[in-house]
């Protein structure tokens, strides 16, 4: 089984209590799984566990600020990750158009810049079609964490 971290990234909640329903439902299948709420750069570099970013985006498509002191050391420092598995799973709201999901995008980007694989799609929530983000969030991350394992 597979021993993930989720970096959340939240404004409002949503994103937390998504990471905390993905950890509750993936660690009843045998996975190991640390949410982190306020991660450091430490937290990815002390370890080899398969990352799951989780976050809200704010403002124009920005990270929030719970992840954007994680985000900007790791984009100043680039410690090289190579082939380590990633996802990411992203709130918005499309009515902000070209900005929708910034955040998960931005994130994407710094991860391939450290060399890490990404595992599946990005999976977008819009605030618009859904309430409940933990909904279309757990099955995705029951594949994604099932992928991660065939990789390992």
């Amino acid at each position: 089984m597979a021993r993930i971290r989720i970096l959340v990234g939240t404004v409002y909640g949503g994103a937390l209590m998504t990471a905390r329903a993905i950890r509750k439902d993936l660690e009843s299948q045998g996975h190991q799984v640390t949410v982190l709420e306020k991660p450091t750069l430490t937290d990815l570099t002390d370890s080899d566990d398969a990352v799951l970013v989780c976050t809200s985006t704010t403002g124009q498509g920005e990270v929030p600020a719970p992840l954007l002191p994680f985000y900007v050391e790791l984009r100043d420092t680039l410690p090289m990750q190579p082939g380590r598995p990633f996802g990411v799973i992203v709130l918005g709201d499309s009515s902000y158009g070209d900005t929708y999901c910034g955040a998960g995008e931005l994130m994407e980007e710094a991860f391939y810049e450290i060399a890490c694989r990404k595992v599946g799609e990005t999976l977008r929530i819009d605030a618009l079609e859904t309430v409940d983000p933990e909904n279309e969030a757990l099955p995705w991350a029951r594949d994604w964490a099932d992928a991660v394992d065939r990789i390992a």
